[in-house]
């Protein structure tokens, strides 16, 4: 009996914990083959601000080597684009001329950066952070003395900025809103990580709309929309993602902002599945790994004949930025009704934010201590009564229990 062919488009962190859990769960089910457009195989994105900076390098950056894929019976295509999806005759095509049939697909490619519509931005020396190829076009083009400009407040310009700034090049952090990561911080907690950016060396300005690029042949300047000359050599757009849809769409699935898809991560081809950063599900797109994470098990199990059903995430962030800890879940600012418990410590870096309605944690935002994530992750997440828990999250289990520091 023949086994079903499954194509994997995507070799990214989503695509590869998708394999990972579909070999665990059912060794050899499948006839599987995976294209990547990029010349690697999947890889940790979540350090390439490292990368960039000089902490790791590449094959610190690698999941598998080769031999996994190969062997779990693996085909792996790296380098290849896929240029289109024949859904009546269940081929895919690779390149101007390698067909691929297939039984079952999976999309999981991932999203494209953002570029601001203004005039400039084609100019050599505009680059975007999204993978292997721009930290290696960014670390070319930061050379001694270059001024850097990253445009994007959000978590991915945060690390390039961080990532230039390891390298000693003259790095400007800008952002059109009034605080850094405005969606997952609150402005306390925004202030005290742009201390932490300002303190190792990256200038920050909110409040700055980009107006144009310009330079004769590559990047010479910015100007923002107020008249502000700054001088660069580099600018590095963070400035967001959308779902990568093209192929799904030039096929005839569905799509909205992402690829459509059910609790099964189906698409509205029944043989068709997407996960990560490229899926809708239920009107959300999430631009982040533990969603995807959850996606690729629901999805494996599926495949493999198991009840699963993926409901969505609770969103949370998590991260480094300089050295500081921060850690964001739910709401970030109480709505009408709802108690708001603070504990500020500017001096040691230290703030922690509670929203609670109804005896329910609702969101937390903590800066410099993140101990307790985990516990606000899963309170936020299942609805639990916090009452009991309220000097545990605020101060830290420790703290809260004087016996644990006698002992």
């Amino acid at each position: 009996m023949m086994k079903e062919r499954l194509v994997v488009i995507g070799n990214g962190m989503a695509s590869l914990r998708f394999l990972e859990r579909l070999t665990e769960r059912a060794p050899g089910a499948y006839d599987v083959t995976v294209v990547g457009a990029e010349p690697k195989a999947a890889y940790n994105r979540v350090l390439l601000s490292s990368l960039l900076g000089g902490e790791v390098d590449e094959a610190g950056c690698a999941f598998r080597g080769l031999d996994w894929y190969e062997g779990h019976g693996i085909r792996l295509i790296t380098g290849a684009p896929v240029t289109q999806i024949d859904r009546e005759n269940g081929l895919v095509m690779v390149g101007e001329a390698h067909v691929l049939p297939f039984d079952k697909l999976v999309l999981a490619v991932g999203s494209l950066p953002i570029r601001l519509p203004k005039p400039g931005m084609d100019l050599p020396g505009v680059l975007t952070f999204r993978d292997l190829a721009d930290v290696a076009a960014i670390r070319k083009a930061a050379v001694q003395h270059a001024k850097a400009i990253v445009i994007g407040g959000g978590l991915l310009g945060l690390e390039a900025a961080v990532g230039l700034a390891r390298l000693g090049v003259d790095t400007t952090l800008l952002h059109v809103m009034d605080r850094l990561m405005e969606r997952q911080l609150d402005h306390t907690a925004a202030g005290l990580v742009k201390r932490a950016m300002e303190v190792r060396g990256v200038k920050v300005l909110l409040k700055a709309d980009t107006a144009t690029v310009e330079g004769d042949g590559k990047v010479e300047r910015l100007v923002l929309s107020d008249g502000t000359v700054l001088p660069a050599d580099l600018v590095v757009m963070s400035v967001g993602v959308r779902p990568n849809v093209a192929l799904a769409q030039a096929a005839g699935v569905e799509v909205g902002r992402g690829i459509k898809v059910d609790d099964r991560m189906q698409s509205s081809d029944t043989r068709i599945f997407a996960l990560g950063e490229c899926a809708e599900h239920r009107g959300m797109v999430y631009g982040l790994v533990e969603p995807a994470y959850e996606q690729a098990e629901t999805l494996s199990r599926h495949l493999v004949g198991e009840e699963a059903a993926y409901t969505g995430t609770s969103l949370s962030t998590s991260l480094k930025v300089s050295g500081l800890p921060v850690f964001s879940a739910g709401l970030i600012e109480a709505p009408e009704g709802a108690e708001t418990v603070l504990m500020s410590d500017p001096g040691l870096g230290l703030y922690r934010k509670l929203i609670i309605g109804e005896g329910k944690l609702l969101g937390a935002v903590f800066v410099g201590d993140i101990a307790e994530q985990g516990w606000c992750k899963t309170l936020i997440r299942t609805g639990e009564p916090m009452a009991a828990h309220r000097d545990d999250l605020m101060f830290g289990r420790v703290a809260a229990d004087p016996q644990s520091l006698a002992a």
